[in-house]
Parts: structure tokens; sequence; C-alpha cells
């Protein structure tokens, strides 16, 4: 197996989780800031208002990149750090710009090279309270094309951007199931606001279109001067029928992958949405009008691709649910069978499957004629990891097992089945605030010792990436 020499590798993180320091140098509250406050939202009533304390040590970070071997990282921009109202009329925060200028400086000293996200799912609070935020069609894509035209403007020696991470969460997390911010959802056990039948299909569209429009003034103004490309992050699980010879099942898995993926990508790629998701939901499912589709359509360079799990789908019978927002189907992690998709881990939500990676990579491929693609996301928590003694988390055989596995299916792809990988990044690069499952639960391959300081302590699988990317990559 072999991956192309020129491949870049290393690891992802995001503001909100590792950052802390909201109160510092100006910065402005996030929709996250506002969530975190809300009793019983957050598993273990914590924030991240310290985290991983990395706006106060990114030499820290970039020494320990470099000591792991890491050609690139992907790190997200906090827009209220930046424009700490976040509207395009609002007051520019210079210090906060600067910081960030000053970290692409770093790292690129380094030799790592910076993947740059624009908003991982911290959009100011201000604009929420202003227009609603995300539900705003017209006000939010504007000021979101400002805060994006700033940032290019700031950092021209970036050549890998990155506009919105994982739409799908911000939608059905954010508005439907009011798991993440800003916890809107029809039941009113969890929120008194929110209609979870209509409001995820809104936010989706506005966040195609913000994200569009920030395309349209990279390419406009600054890809001519600059170079460099910029695409969406767009997460997705392998699907597997939950009875291979029942039709109706591998149809299911069909729509359970559009109703995740193709949700997003269709746009981008093809132009509208999946005739499936038309189907069941009618006019509560936006149209495109032309300005909009001319913003969205072809508005990747590249397929940035977040990956963890596989599940078997099986098709439900009836009329789907005005709430359903999975393509009317069941998701499951045993087949007819009673054979299991993969082991538990700490989240409940993910079992390792990689041959089920190595399916969707084609599936993506196939679809989208063999675009670019960077993985963006890739890694697993271990299932009482936090209760162990640092000795013991350090030893982290689980995660070595998995990267081997996942980083192996990824190479056949590229190599067997034709799939254009140029990048993969490891989530994450430390322990850190795991949105509603605060810091119960670690997904680093650094350790970080929240009681003491937030010293960093590379586990056993960061020191494993480097030796595993080696043996792939196409030497001479």
């Amino acid at each position: 197996m072999a991956l192309p020499r020129d491949f870049l590798w290393g690891f992802a993180t995001a503001a909100y989780q590792i950052e802390g320091a909201v109160d510092q140098h100006g910065r402005g509250p996030s929709i996250w800031d506002s969530f975190c406050k809300t009793p019983g939202k957050i598993a273990d009533g914590s924030s991240g208002d310290v985290a991983c304390d990395s706006y106060n040590r990114t030499a820290e970070d970039v020494a320990l990149l470099a000591s792991l071997g890491a050609t690139a990282y992907r790190f997200s921009l906090s827009w209220t750090r930046i424009i700490p109202k976040g509207g395009r009329g609002d007051a520019v925060n210079q210090v906060g710009l600067d910081h960030y200028v000053r970290f692409v400086d770093d790292l690129l000293a380094a030799g790592i090279t910076p993947f740059v996200t624009l908003s991982h799912w911290d959009i100011p609070d201000e604009l929420h309270r202003r227009y609603g935020g995300l539900l705003d069609r017209t006000e939010f894509p504007l000021d979101f094309e400002h805060f994006a035209r700033l940032v290019f403007r700031a950092l021209p020696r970036v050549r890998h951007w990155l506009t919105f991470n994982e739409p799908w969460c911000s939608s059905v997390l954010g508005f439907s199931l009011g798991q993440f911010a800003p916890g809107r959802t029809s039941d009113r056990t969890k929120s008194p606001v929110g209609d979870g039948a209509t409001e995820p299909w809104i936010v989706a569209h506005n966040l195609l279109v913000a994200h569009g429009r920030a395309v349209k003034v990279f390419r406009d103004e600054f890809q001519p001067a600059n170079g460099g490309e910029i695409g969406i992050v767009l997460n997705g699980d392998a699907v597997f029928p939950w009875d291979p010879a029942d039709a109706a099942d591998v149809e299911a898995c069909e729509r359970k992958l559009e109703f995740s993926i193709s949700w997003f990508a269709d746009p981008i790629y093809l132009g509208d949405y999946p005739a499936s998701m038309r189907d069941q939901l009618g006019d509560r499912l936006p149209t495109f009008t032309p300005a909009e589709r001319a913003l969205v359509h072809g508005s990747n360079d590249f397929y940035g691709m977040n990956h963890y799990t596989a599940n078997y789908v099986k098709h439900r019978t009836g009329a789907a649910d005005r709430g359903d927002v999975a393509g009317h189907v069941e998701i499951l992690f045993d087949n007819k069978n009673g054979d299991s998709i993969g082991p538990e881990t700490q989240s409940t939500w993910l079992r390792p499957c990689a041959p089920g990676f190595r399916d969707l990579l084609g599936w993506i491929s196939r679809r989208y004629g063999f675009p670019k693609i960077y993985v963006t996301e890739n890694g697993t928590s271990i299932k009482g990891e936090n209760e162990l003694r640092r000795e013991q988390i350090l030893d982290d055989d689980f995660r070595v097992g998995y990267y081997e596995d996942y980083v192996g299916a990824m190479a056949l792809a590229v190599e067997r089945d034709g799939v254009d990988v140029r990048g993969y990044f490891a989530w994450s690069l430390m322990d850190n605030f795991e949105w509603h499952e605060g810091y119960e639960t670690r997904f680093g391959v650094c350790y970080v010792d929240y009681e003491n300081g937030q010293r960093r302590y590379p586990k056993k699988s960061a020191r494993r990436l480097k030796p595993l990317f080696d043996s792939l990559l196409t030497k001479g």
C-alpha cells in the first residue's frame, strides 16, 4: 500500500474545545458560552472557559506538533475573538486577529502546514440574539462573508481553508435534538423554543449559502493572488444493511447517506438536494433561488471528510415522523444475525469499523466524480479511559489499533479504489472539552492533565502515527 509522497498528515482541534481564555483580550461570547451556562446541558457541568488553555500555549502546541512529526495541523478560529459581536457592522478586535497571524507564522516556521476552519460551531452569541443567528437566510450569510473576507486578508499565507465544520451537527444537534448550542428542539422538556420539524432544514440551507458566499469572496478576491484552496467539512458514518437480502434495507442505506452526507454535498457537487429528501420533507426543505444555487453549486475545491464509525441500517414502514432527520430508517449497531458492527467506546455513537471507512470513501468518490479529499477528522474515544490513572491512559493500545486499521483502510481505498485522498488529520491532538460530554470523554492522542495546569503528555498513539505514515508514503 502507498500514499502520495506529498501526502499531508497531522492532527485537528477546534477553538472552543482547546483555547480557553474566553474573557481574555476582548473575545466576545459564542453560543457555546451561553449554552454551557444552562444547567443540565453539559454532562459534567463544565465549559470551555479554560479547556486546554491553548490560547496562551501556542508555542507549546507548535513544539508538540513538531515533536510528533506532524506535517499539517487543522485548527479553527474563534469568530468572537476576531469580531466580538460577530456582525459586519461591528468592531474588529485586532488583538485577536493578530493572535492567529502569529500562530500561522509559527506553524509555517516549524514546517507545519496550517488548515484553517473559519467556524467550528461557535457562532457569535450576539448574532443569535440579534436575528436568530443560523436561522436567518439573509443576515447570517452576509455576516459570515464579512468575517471570511477579514480573515482571508489577514492570513494570506494560509493555503488551505475550510468554511464550516459538520453543518449536519449544527443543524440536527443544535436545532432538532437540542444537544448542541443553541439547544433548540421541539422537545419542551429540553427547550422552551424550537421546531425540529422545520428549523434543521432552514439552518442547513443558510449554512450552505454562507459557505458559498465565503468561497466566492475567496475565489474572486484572494485566490488569484495567493493561490490556495477552500472547501467545507462534512461528517458521515458508513452504513451496512441490517439484512443484506432485503432490498428495502439496501435502499434504506442509500437514503441514510443521502440524509446525512448528500444533504450538503449534493447541492455543492450536483446542484440540488437529493430527491429522497424532497420526497419525504416536501416544502419543509428549502428551495435554492437561482442566485443561491450559483453560489453553492461548484463551491468546493476539495471534499473535507470527517468520519468515525459505522451502523447497520434497517428500513421503517409507514409514514415518516415529522421530526425524523435520518431518512425514515433505524440506525443500529447489530445486524439481523446479531453481529456487532464493532467494540464499544466511551462515545455511545461510536464503534470502530475500518472496512466501512474504505466503503464510504468509495461511495463519496463515485457519487461526486472522484474529488480531491482531505480526511479532516478521524479518531476514537476509549471506554472508561477517563477513569484510569495517567500511566494507563498513556498506554492507549485501543486507539493505536484504531488508527492502524483506519489509515490502512484509507490507503487501500487510494491504491485499489482510485480514491484521491491528499491528507489525514487525527482527532484530536489533545484531550479537550468534548461538547455536551464535557471532560468525561477523551479523544486526544495526548493526555491533558486538567487538574495540574493542563500539561500535555503524548500517549502511545501520538508516537505511532509518524512511523505509520512513513511506512505508507511513496518513497523517491
